[in-house]
């Protein structure tokens, strides 16, 4: 437990299934209170607000498009309204598209890019005016990717985003490092969601994706989101415009293993 987190308040995007919402219940342990967006689960961002809350918590859930910088202000109003202020703010919110990158549409193209990265800058940017309108030493986590280092083809809209994501964190992190204000991204692996349970409950399939993983295994949200709680908290106060890597060695190209290449 990191016990300067208690009564600090986060905005965490996406946070109504997978990994946004193991972030958002692991903050919600560390007894912060919580803001979160949903496009359109509804009923996945209320089910988290009841969970968070029946373990003692606080959180508010807001219809939200991070792509829309009007929806990130809402988000900024809510955490004041509600909760006085605002600390942290995490951009997990993601999605991707699969097709060879000669089919790819710019319609999906422009998707991807405008909830991965252009959603990501609009969340940073609405955080640091707040931090720099109140004088607050504030804290920004991204989400990334293994594959803003591993190129995936296939998903060319998506490994872009999370490049220009690692470009965009290291770039604030840097500029705003006088002002105390601290930016940190995550990248993980294969990690077992809601979204890839189905894939992963066939044996073959879940075995196919292990052995992309030096550790052998699919990581779990919950692996995630302990490291969101580290970097939340002062524990890593002098770590700016890093990310850390969960998955597993899988950056580590596992192709490699016994000296073969």
């Amino acid at each position: 437990m990191y016990t300067d987190l208690k009564g600090k308040v986060a905005v965490v995007t996406g946070a109504s299934k997978g990994i946004g919402n193991a972030v958002a219940i692991r903050l919600a342990e560390e007894n912060m209170k919580l803001v979160f967006n949903y496009n359109s689960d509804e009923a996945g961002a209320q089910k988290a607000v009841d969970e968070i809350k029946k373990q003692g918590g606080d959180a508010v859930a807001v219809q939200a498009n991070v792509a829309k910088e009007e929806d990130i202000q809402k988000l900024v109003d809510t955490a004041v309204e509600h909760f006085g202020t605002l600390d942290l703010w995490i951009n997990n919110a993601g999605m991707e598209k699969e097709a060879p990158t000669h089919k790819l549409s710019l319609d999906d193209w422009n998707k991807v890019i405008n909830v991965n990265l252009t959603g990501t800058f609009l969340g940073t940017k609405a955080a640091l005016n707040y931090f720099l309108d109140n004088d607050k030493q504030g804290n920004i986590i991204n989400m990334s990717s293994v594959h803003q280092q591993i190129s995936w083809p296939h998903f060319a809209d998506y490994s872009a985003s999370k490049g220009g994501s690692k470009l965009l964190t290291e770039t604030v992190a840097k500029e705003y490092a006088d002002k105390n204000i601290r930016v940190n991204a995550i990248a993980p692996g294969a990690i077992n969601t809601p979204i890839n349970a189905k894939k992963f409950a066939d044996p073959e399939t879940y075995q196919e994706t292990a052995d992309l993983v030096p550790m052998k295994r699919i990581g779990k949200p919950g692996e995630v989101a302990s490291a969101a709680a580290w970097l939340a908290s002062d524990e890593s106060s002098y770590v700016t415009g890093d990310t850390i890597f969960v998955d597993g060695g899988m950056k580590l190209y596992p192709a490699f293993n016994n000296g073969r290449g």
